[in-house]
């Protein structure tokens, strides 16, 4: 059986094994795969394990021997989930696995937000400490989360894990989505309510066709000028000319963000140079140990499917 995994760098740039992997048949990785190499790579193979290289229908049609698409990621939205059906293809997931990193990035950037770690280490480093009148300064106002109210849209695993940190802190939790939760964890509300009442506003949702660019102008206008915006989920969840106008505008104290709508971003992207705007490269999925994960349970999912018993369909 030729297993090819098409964009394996990102997993695995060379500190884990394909061990796991590579005992269940005849394996080929490609650190990336361009789009239009896809089928000339594929052609033969009956698995693929894939991130974020996308399988549309037209290339599905064009891979007849493909029968197991495995994505080394919670994420499929890179495949035509209703043309694999069709063909019989079994596509699996890997949940959960970053639980924890995704959180703890979450509160890295809005650290950064509130306390600007690296702006003032970057300072003391340039010389402005041992040029300093006096024996302590601030480049930007510091503020203090215990109090501060955090709502976070989509109360699912990473979304609890970031109440229970925020909670650690001493901020008060108010969380919505698509039902209200048996929870202890915050306070249930609409959308609305809690863009205006939260001081932290937090993205942890898949992307659907519902909610594409659904924090817009409308929702931003609600929140308060002190509050700040932080995206770890995916980059289309928000309209980013509208909050770079927020920004901007200063209609918003700041915003962090993991993710953009097209990944690399081109130059033209209005978030690269927004007033107060946090930027780090969709990595907070990328802890060793959570990479780990997906390598793990990329290989479960692999090996139950070929049992007959397959795992983590999507």
């Amino acid at each position: 059986m030729k297993i090819v995994v098409t964009d394996g760098f990102t997993l695995n740039p060379g500190d884990l094994s394909w061990a796991p992997v590579e005992k269940l048949g005849e394996l080929i990785i490609y650190d990336r795969m361009p789009a239009h190499t896809i089928v000339e790579h594929c052609k033969d193979a009956e698995v693929v394990l894939t991130n974020k290289v996308p399988f549309t229908a037209e290339t599905l049609q064009q891979l007849p021997l493909l029968k197991f698409i495995g994505v080394t990621a919670t994420g499929y939205n890179v495949i035509d989930i209703e043309a694999a059906k069709k063909q019989g293809i079994i596509v699996c997931n890997v949940p959960a696995y970053g639980t924890a990193s995704v959180a703890q990035h979450t509160f890295a950037l809005l650290l950064e937000l509130t306390n600007r770690v690296g702006v003032h280490a970057t300072s003391v480093a340039s010389g402005e400490w041992v040029a300093a009148k006096d024996w302590c300064y601030t480049k930007f106002p510091l503020t203090e989360l215990d109090g501060k109210t955090i709502g976070i849209v989509g109360l699912g695993n990473i979304g609890q894990q970031t109440a229970k940190i925020a909670k650690a802190f001493g901020m008060q939790v108010l969380y919505t989505g698509r039902n209200k939760k048996d929870t202890d964890l915050g306070e249930f509300t609409d959308m609305n309510t809690l863009f205006a009442q939260s001081d932290v506003v937090s993205l942890h949702l898949p992307l659907t066709n519902e909610n594409n660019q659904f924090v817009n102008r409308d929702l931003l206008q609600l929140m308060k000028p002190s509050s700040f915006l932080i995206n770890t989920s995916r980059g289309p969840l928000i309209n980013e000319h509208d909050l770079a106008d927020a920004l901007n505008e200063g209609r918003i104290a700041g915003a962090a963000v993991d993710v953009l709508s097209v990944e690399p971003p081109k130059d033209t992207n209005p978030l690269l140079k927004a007033k107060n705007c946090i930027i780090t490269p969709h990595n907070a999925w990328m802890s060793r140990e959570a990479r780990q994960r997906v390598m793990d349970i990329t290989a479960k999912n692999l090996e139950a499917f070929l049992s007959g018993r397959p795992i983590n369909i999507v």
